[in-house]
C-alpha cells in the first residue's frame, strides 16, 4: 500500500515489532516454502488463498530475500529457514516498510474504533492474528472489531498444536523426552508423514502439528511408528529362516531403543 503512494501507519501494541517473527522456526523464521498448494490451507472461503498466493507467490519473497542477500537453507518438504536468524527478515521487513514511507508505531493499545462520515482513514486492515500465545502479546482484539462491523466470525479452536496425554500415559511416556521418529499420523480425514516428537507432555513434531488442526474432540488419532515395514512380514520371514526373534528383537532394527522398552513394557513382544 506504500508504494502504491498510500499513506500508511502500523499500530502495534507490542513495545518491538516483529515479536513472533524473531520466534518463529525455533528463532530461525520457517519464511516460506518451495512447495505452496492452496488446497492445503484451512479456510471456509478456499478461493481467497488461491487469488493471496497467486498474486504473491513464493518466488517473489524468495526475489526479495535474494535483494537483502538473506543466507537460507532447505530442510524437509521445502521448508526454508534463515541460516542466522529470525532477526534478518524482521531488519527486512522494516526497511522495506520504511522505504515505502510507512511508519510503525509501537506501544499503542486501541480500545475502540469508529466508522465516521467524516472518516479519518479511508480504510483499516486488521491484522492481529490468532489467539494463540498470550505472553507474545495474543489477544482477542481482531474478533472484537470483526463482530462489531458484523463480519462473521468463525468459532475458534486449538490448531498446528500439540497433544496432551492423560497424566497415566505422562508418567509412561514422559522418559521417552526429546526422541523423535518418522510415522504416520492418521485421522478419518487426513493423513501426514513426518516426525512426531516425544515430550514431557505428550507429543508434538510436524506430523502431529499438522494432524491437531483436523482433529476433534473424543475423535481417534492413528500413529504408525513404522510406516515402511510390515511387523508381520518380518515375523513370518524370521520364522522361515529358523531366526528366534521376538517382535522386541525385530523392532530394534527400526526404532530407539528407549520408545521399545517402553512400549514392550505393556505388551507380549
Amino acid at each position: 500500500a506504500g508504494r502504491r503512494g498510500r499513506q500508511v501507519m502500523v499500530l502495534d501494541h507490542a513495545n518491538k515489532a516483529g515479536k513472533k517473527i524473531l520466534m518463529s522456526g525455533g528463532g530461525r523464521c520457517n519464511f516460506t516454502n518451495y512447495s505452496i498448494d492452496s488446497g492445503k490451507f484451512i479456510s471456509s472461503n478456499p478461493h481467497f488463498c488461491k487469488s493471496a498466493l497467486s498474486r504473491y507467490t513464493q518466488w517473489d519473497f524468495l526475489a526479495l530475500i535474494a535483494r537483502y542477500q538473506i543466507p537460507y537453507h532447505e530442510r524437509d518438504h521445502g521448508q526454508l529457514f534463515c541460516n542466522n536468524s529470525a532477526k534478518d527478515i524482521l531488519k527486512m521487513l522494516l526497511a522495506e516498510c520504511a522505504d515505502a514511507g510507512v511508519v510503525v508505531q509501537l506501544n499503542t493499545h486501541i480500545d475502540n474504533i469508529d466508522q465516521l462520515t467524516n472518516h479519518f482513514h479511508q480504510s483499516l486492515v486488521v491484522a492481529t492474528g490468532g489467539l494463540s500465545i498470550p505472553k507474545m502479546g495474543a489477544t482477542p482484539l481482531g474478533y472484537k472489531i470483526a463482530r462489531q462491523f458484523d463480519i462473521n466470525v468463525i468459532p475458534t479452536r486449538a490448531g498446528l498444536v500439540p497433544f496432551t496425554l492423560q497424566p497415566e500415559d505422562k508418567d509412561k511416556f514422559s522418559p521417552l523426552s526429546g526422541i523423535a521418529v518418522p510415522c504416520i499420523v492418521s485421522n478419518k480425514q487426513q493423513s501426514f508423514s513426518e516426525n512426531v516428537l516425544f515430550t514431557h507432555r505428550g507429543l508434538s513434531g510436524p506430523a502431529v502439528l499438522q494432524i491437531s488442526s483436523y482433529w476433534r474432540v473424543g475423535e481417534d488419532v492413528v500413529i504408525n511408528l513404522l510406516p515402511q515395514v510390515s511387523l508381520e512380514t518380518e515375523l513370518k520371514s524370521k520364522r522361515r529362516q529358523k531366526l528366534k526373534n521376538t517382535s522386541k528383537t525385530i523392532l530394534d532394527g527400526y526404532l530407539p531403543k528407549r520408545l521399545i522398552s517402553c512400549l514392550s513394557d505393556s505388551t507380549d513382544c
